[in-house]
This record gives C-alpha cells, sequence and structure tokens, in this order.
C-alpha cells in the first residue's frame, strides 16, 4: 500500500561475524578494562561483561544488527531488487528482537519494509490523443488590455504608412502628417532667446519629421502644426533629460525650421493582403491574434500562477499515484515547522511555541496538509513525466542567462555571490524553467476558461480556504495542548530521535538532550529561525517512531 514494498535479505555468516567484531572493537575503544591497555585486543566475553550496564551481548549483538543493516541494506536493494527506497528502510521485526536469536558466525534473515518511488498510472481519457492533452478548468484574471492593442495594431500600421504630397501646398500641417525639415539650431538664454549656435550634429538638412505625440523634442511637433510648406517657424524645445549627449541633456533650445514638403499619411487597413506584408503566410486574423498574444503577455504572466494551479488540479485528477507514506510525513514536517516559524516570527513566545509541538498535534495537522501534499506530489511527477515523454528540454543558454540574472540581482542587494554553490543552482534554476515551459506545453493544448475580473474586491476562495485549513491545525494545536500532561509537551525532556543516519556509527550509551530553542532569543536569519524550529520538531516529533523498528543506532541501550 502506498507504494511500499516488504523484502527479506539474507545476510551471509561472514558479514555477521564481521559486524560483531567490529561493534566489539569500537566498544572496547570507549570502555575502561583494568588489566587491558588502550587499544589492546579483548576478549569478547571481557568487553561484553564490561557492558553490562547497557545491555550486555544483547545490546552488543543489537548494535551488530544495526551496523549490518545500515551497510548491506541500501546497496542490497539497488543490486540485488533494482529498487531506489524512499527515506530509509525499517526492520519489521524489530533489531532488539533479533538479537535474541543473532548468533555471529552464521546467516541471518531480516526482513525490511521501505517506501519506493511510484509509477504513475495515467487514466485513459475518451477522445484525447493524450491523457495531458484538452486539461480543463478555470481561473481569473483581469480583463484583456484592449487600449493596449488597438495602440499596437496602429504603431504597426503606422510603420507601413504610405506618403501622400499635399495636392495643396498651402494647406496646413495637422496631427498625423508628416512632412520635410531643415533645422537650425540654437541653445536658449536664460531670458528665453537664442543664444549659442548648435552643432551640426544637432542640426540638419532634409529631416523627416511625423506630426505624433512621443517622438521627438518636446515642443517639436508643437511648433510645426499648422505651419506651411515654404515657412519658416522658430520652434521653442527641451532636449530629453536622457540624452547621451550631457551638455544637450535637458537643456532648452530654440530652432528655425524651414519647411520643405508635406505630405499626408494614409494608414494601410488590416487585410490578409497587409498582414501578408508583414510575414508571409499571415491572414489578417493571425496577425491579430499574434498581436493580442504579444501585448497580453505581460498581463498574462501576472496571472500565470493561478492559470497553472488549474492545470495542476485537472491534471492530478487523470493519473493514479500511491504516494509512499515517507514522503507524505517529510513535507508535512516542512510545513509544520514553517507554520510554527511564522508562529514565532508574529510574537509568539518560544515556550507556548514548544507546548504546540507533539506527536499528537503533528499527526493532526498531517492529517489535515495530506490531501494537499499528495496532489503537489502528483502533479510534480507528472511534469517531470511529461517533459521525458515531450522531450521537454530547457536551453543552456537560457539557464546560464538565469543564473547570471540571479547573480546581479545579489549583487545589487548587497548579498555575497563568491559562497553560492553554482551546480545546485542551476539544478534549481533548470528545474523551474523546465516545469515553466511544461504549463505552457499543456496550456498550449488544455481547454481552460477564463473568468475576467476586475482587481478591485477580487476574492481568492482557494486561498481562503488554504488559509482557514491551516488556521484550524492551529486552533487544534492549541487546543490539544491545553489537555496534554506537562510532561509530554516540555521539548527539552523529549526522547531521542530516531531519525536513521546515512552512515550509522556506535554512539555513546547516554542519550543526548534534544535541542531547545532558546527562551527570548531571536534566530540572525529567516532560514536559521526555520532550521533551528525544524530541528526542535524533528527532535521531538522522530520520538514517536522509536518502537517501530527503525535501523538505527540509537537504540544501543
Amino acid at each position: 500500500p502506498e507504494s511500499a514494498v516488504e523484502l527479506t535479505l539474507n545476510i551471509p555468516s561472514a558479514a555477521t561475524s564481521a559486524a560483531y567484531d567490529k561493534t566489539l572493537s569500537e566498544v572496547s575503544k570507549k570502555v575502561s578494562i583494568p588489566g587491558f591497555r588502550k587499544g589492546a585486543k579483548i576478549p569478547p566475553q571481557v568487553i561484553e561483561n564490561a557492558w553490562s550496564k547497557q545491555g550486555g551481548k544483547r545490546a552488543l549483538k543489537t548494535m551488530a544488527i544495526n551496523e549490518l543493516c545500515g551497510e548491506l541494506i541500501g546497496s542490497a536493494l539497488k543490486d540485488e531488487y533494482d529498487l531506489e527506497p524512499i527515506g530509509q528502510p525499517t526492520l519489521v521485526t524489530p533489531a532488539e528482537q533479533l538479537a535474541e536469536g543473532f548468533i555471529p558466525g552464521e546467516e541471518l534473515e531480516v526482513v525490511i519494509k521501505c517506501d519506493v518511488w511510484p509509477e504513475i498510472q495515467w487514466k485513459e481519457v475518451e477522445g484525447k490523443e493524450k491523457p495531458y492533452f484538452g486539461l480543463t478548468g478555470t481561473y481569473k484574471r483581469k480583463p484583456f488590455n484592449q487600449e493596449r492593442f488597438d495602440m499596437a495594431l496602429r504603431d504597426l500600421t503606422e510603420r507601413y504608412a504610405r506618403l501622400e504630397p499635399f495636392e495643396d501646398q498651402s494647406k496646413a500641417l495637422d496631427m498625423g502628417d508628416a512632412c520635410k525639415v531643415n533645422m537650425v539650431g540654437y541653445m536658449a538664454t536664460a531670458d528665453g532667446e537664442k543664444g549659442e549656435k548648435l552643432p551640426e550634429a544637432a542640426s540638419g538638412d532634409d529631416v523627416e519629421v511625423i506630426l505624433g505625440g512621443g517622438r521627438y523634442m518636446d515642443g517639436l511637433v508643437e511648433g510645426l502644426v499648422g505651419g506651411k510648406v515654404g515657412e519658416t517657424k522658430t520652434v521653442k524645445v527641451r532636449f530629453p533629460d536622457a540624452l547621451k549627449n550631457k551638455d544637450l541633456a535637458g537643456k532648452d533650445a530654440i530652432f528655425d525650421v524651414t519647411i520643405e514638403s508635406a505630405s499626408k499619411r494614409i494608414l494601410p487597413e488590416i487585410t490578409d493582403e497587409f498582414a501578408e506584408q508583414v510575414r508571409p503566410g499571415l491572414t489578417a486574423d493571425s496577425l491579430k491574434d499574434e498581436l493580442r498574444k504579444a501585448v497580453d503577455t505581460q498581463d498574462a504572466q501576472e496571472y500565470m500562477g493561478a492559470r497553472n494551479e488549474a492545470l495542476a488540479k485537472s491534471l492530478s485528477e487523470i493519473m493514479d499515484v500511491d504516494v509512499p507514506d515517507t514522503l507524505v510525513t517529510n513535507q508535512a514536517r516542512e510545513k509544520y515547522a514553517m507554520m510554527m516559524s511564522e508562529m514565532r516570527s508574529s510574537g509568539m513566545a518560544d515556550e507556548e511555541i514548544k507546548k504546540l509541538i507533539s506527536p499528537e498535534n503533528f499527526v493532526k495537522y498531517k492529517e489535515i496538509e495530506k490531501p494537499d501534499i499528495i496532489r503537489d506530489f502528483k502533479v510534480s511527477m507528472a511534469v517531470d513525466e511529461i517533459a521525458r515523454l515531450e522531450n521537454i528540454q530547457v536551453p543552456a543558454y537560457q539557464v546560464e542567462e538565469q543564473i547570471q540574472s540571479l547573480k546581479d540581482q545579489a549583487a545589487k542587494e548587497g548579498t555575497a555571490t563568491d559562497d553560492m554553490d553554482d551546480e545546485q543552482m542551476r539544478r534549481k534554476v533548470e528545474s523551474t524553467l523546465e516545469r515553466r515551459m511544461v504549463y505552457d506545453f499543456l496550456a498550449e493544448a488544455a481547454e481552460l476558461d477564463v473568468e475576467y475580473v476586475d482587481d478591485e474586491g477580487d476574492f481568492d476562495e482557494a486561498l481562503m480556504e488554504k488559509l482557514a485549513a491551516e488556521s484550524l491545525a492551529r486552533e487544534e494545536a492549541e487546543a490539544a495542548e491545553g489537555k496534554q500532561p506537562e510532561e509530554d509537551v516540555v521539548v527539552a525532556e523529549a526522547a531521542p530521535a530516531a531519525a536513521v543516519e546515512e552512515e550509522p556509527e556506535v554512539v555513546e550509551p547516554e542519550p543526548e538532550p534534544a535541542p531547545v530553542v532558546p527562551s527570548g532569543g531571536t534566530a540572525s536569519s529567516k532560514e536559521e529561525d526555520l532550521e533551528l524550529t525544524t530541528q526542535v520538531i524533528m527532535n521531538y516529533i522522530n520520538s514517536e517512531g522509536d518502537d517501530e523498528g527503525v535501523v538505527d543506532d540509537d537504540d544501543d541501550e
């Protein structure tokens, strides 16, 4: 169930003998036995007697079994069964019980249970080429910016405008017209008169001017409106502040502008012929569709998260995956730690927080969060699988560009970049970009309904439900705290953790106390605060697994 397997391993006699000898050797370094020098070879029976207060021969056998499991289980799962376990395997029969029949130098049979990575089973979707095509759902976003689209469409036609000379040369120039002019410029004096003549680069002959806003120096277009061919207009302007020539940037100037010719600009209609001129193969409709998409990209990016959430919800409903409880537990612990950290950040006293950290409260929180955790995991697996099936890969240059952008941003904020793990950053960036590409791929083939809403008064129902669930978890945790005896809630007196170490080693018989959040202390950063809170939670909550036969050397006593 939930992607867990049970396997029987036969450990050879040579391995059991070597493990017990190693355990005796390690223990001999920790005990002082009269009549034997430090480092001298001590007979097994002597060591077993010296270890009597810690459990004697049975405790030593338990340590040897844990040593064996730590060394052999991982490789056996991978080499013999081709399995990648999640978390640490557990012994179905606890090591202490196995120790009763364990004889060094004889074979040992152990049954282990472990979670393994699940496989995706896609549901059959009638009428769909692939199950993840045609995903359905609804999300909200603000309305399409028609004004920006109209402006972009007009700008496009402006580039293809044709000029038709004025038939009546006495006709006055108006906005939208075009003209050719000769310009002679002067710096403006403090009283607004002509001063020093501007360099040739700031003036010019046969300059084409289109009478439209935002194109030139402030005042130029306005000064030419109403002018006629042959006239010389005196126009007062101001150079842009961002002008590269800092001697002129932001300065006032006066130009004598002689109008040599004038033309009417005629904008093309949006037809198939015009679209073909823009790019071969385009039609009027496809041109507008592309332009509409380009115009909407900025606004759509703001609501990409809502779109992806709708896709994720639909995606999770077309697949079957048994999510291992190990993954659910680990994710719930992280979220639980984050919740406690946020309580601390909001001002709750450390002593009050420590009272909330108990196995019972964690189990309740886990059950509340479990549906969301399972769904998120299923979606994550599906996205990775779709990337593989559709050969979706992030171009290397995009990864490098994003990494450089992150480093530039960090440098701008005064954060040192020398200590950054480039490889870790590269993996995270590549993963993020790949997921984005997969969601874009799914969106292209999806059938999503978009509900357009104004920003004001927009109510995020999903967010409210999530906040309500988290609030309920907090309330239940606090309520449970009020019913528990004091000895169950003091973290400092919690049982030692039973988390499995990746490289098991013999530990001292006296357990180390669990870390405690300093009363009234303040972590130097949010990361440290979370790490500290997580450490306390792990040491206390993990104690609930002590009797489950976890392969661990903390059970030496």
